[in-house]
């Protein structure tokens, strides 16, 4: 049995303005932008090339055993990409307050990108929900 991860949540003050971020700003494609019952609006946004989702939730019961997240307090989410430099070109031309490309070296962090698998930047959407995007040497659907 496969067990995959399809869509995570991610916690919002304002849904269009998170909307908005990850559709124009980030290139997230909008799969979904319904009222999917009587006060429950979902919008979910895929990453290109993704098969994992994210879901900003309006007036979602919360399942049980589960604990709501405040806005801004999930951190560490992670997207690959094949270009590193590009990316943070494409998200800086795009207005995002994206961190300068990073390696980690023999004292932590340090500038610059490092060899495969080891370069990264990150940002944060509005509600300080922090990612992190990860330099891979190619496409998931090749490794």
């Amino acid at each position: 049995m496969n067990w995959t991860i399809e869509v995570v949540p991610v916690p919002v003050t304002d849904m269009d303005r998170a909307k908005a971020f990850y559709a124009e700003k980030i290139g997230f494609n909008v799969d979904l932008n319904d009222e999917v019952a009587p006060g429950v609006r979902v919008i979910q946004l895929t990453p290109p090339g993704s098969r994992c989702s994210i879901a900003l939730l309006e007036g979602m019961p919360t399942p049980p055993g589960t604990k709501v997240m405040a806005p801004g307090t999930l951190h560490g989410l992670q997207m690959c990409v094949t270009d590193i430099d590009a990316a943070h070109a494409t998200l800086s031309g795009r207005g995002v307050g994206v961190s300068p490309v990073r390696h980690i070296g023999e004292a932590g962090w340090e500038d610059g990108k490092g060899g495969t698998w080891n370069s990264f930047l990150s940002f944060s959407d509005p509600d300080g929900n922090g990612w992190v995007v990860q330099e891979a040497p190619s496409d998931l659907g090749e490794r």
